[in-house]
């Protein structure tokens, strides 16, 4: 008996766990493409804005921010957008991470919360499968031998739900690493805006 046939004898747990486990997948692969679409340099983009912004030119530096993608350049074109208005830089940073972190965290949990619930799964349809190898087996003979059969693909629900678990829990942790980047680069990228409005003498627009 190979794999293909024992998985699709193991029972009904058995294809809720391949189901579980391509749901996991196909979040993370989104994922993986979501942070790939935000992931710019910072420092270039950064180079790029002082130089604008030096020379007053605050719709070329939005316009820098709106067509650069990720949560970092909507942070920076919110902050030029406030000093222009004249409000307070941080509150309108805050602002645009308080709508962006949600985004940047949805599914990461529910695919660790999967690599949890997957080796559970799989003891489940091991137990499921082992009360029928005993139900099928105390009338028979050869008890060793129904027993032995049984547990063949049994064991392949276990096997599955902790290869499963091991795959989720690297995927949750890639994801996890990720995201702790670009946090970081936010985090980097407002402190560099607002030191450098800071140190950045008032045009005579301004004054």
């Amino acid at each position: 008996m190979n794999y293909l046939e024992m998985a699709y004898k193991s029972g009904p747990v058995m294809w809720i766990i391949v189901g579980v486990f391509v749901l996991a997948m196909v979040l993370f692969l989104t994922k993986v493409m979501q942070f790939h679409r935000d992931e710019i340099n910072i420092p270039e983009l950064l180079k790029g804005l002082r130089n604008t912004l030096q020379r007053n030119a605050f719709v070329e530096a939005l316009s820098l921010c709106d067509n650069t993608p990720g949560p970092t350049a909507r942070l920076l074109g919110a902050a030029i957008l406030a000093h222009q208005n004249g409000d307070d830089l941080r509150m309108a940073m805050d602002e645009i991470a308080i709508a962006e972190i949600p985004r940047l965290e949805r599914f990461i949990r529910f695919i660790g919360s999967i690599g949890f619930i997957l080796p559970l799964l799989g003891f489940l349809g091991t137990a499921a499968s082992m009360a029928q190898a005993f139900e099928a087996a105390k009338n028979s003979t050869g008890m060793t031998t129904e027993w032995a059969k049984a547990m063949e693909p049994a064991l392949i629900t276990t096997l599955a739900g902790l290869t499963g678990a091991v795959i989720c829990y690297l995927a949750h942790n890639y994801l996890a690493a990720r995201l702790d980047a670009i946090l970081l680069d936010m985090e980097k990228a407002s402190m560099e805006i607002i030191s450098f409005f800071d140190r950045r003498p008032l045009s005579e627009q301004e004054k």
